[in-house]
């Protein structure tokens, strides 16, 4: 079975992550949702796994996550986080003057 590579496989964790802390800080936002939604069909491809959950564990193992130390994880997390958090105010942006018609 071919593998993913591991820094792909790493951000796409970290982004799956990011998703699911903001969809449980607004979990009636659907762009959110959708976001998670995507970031989890996407590990279960590349996993080769029906389940988020179960994809999400064989990429954990497959990265030995284990090893890693939680600080190096919480400041990556942290740094998706944010990034997320841009990317949906500029969407909400982009949808507030869509609707003024700017």
């Amino acid at each position: 079975m071919l593998l993913p590579d591991k820094a792909r496989l790493a951000q796409l964790l970290r982004r799956y992550r990011t998703w699911e802390q903001l969809v449980l800080q607004e979990p009636h936002n659907s762009v959110r949702r959708r976001r998670l939604d995507d970031a989890a069909y996407t590990l279960c491809v590349l996993m080769g796994h029906r389940t988020a959950h179960e994809a999400i564990r064989a990429a954990e193992s497959y990265l030995g996550r284990s090893h890693r130390g939680a600080q190096a994880r919480k400041a990556a997390d942290v740094r998706d986080a944010a990034r997320a958090r841009r990317a949906a105010q500029a969407h909400k942006a982009a949808q507030a003057r869509e609707a003024t018609g700017l």
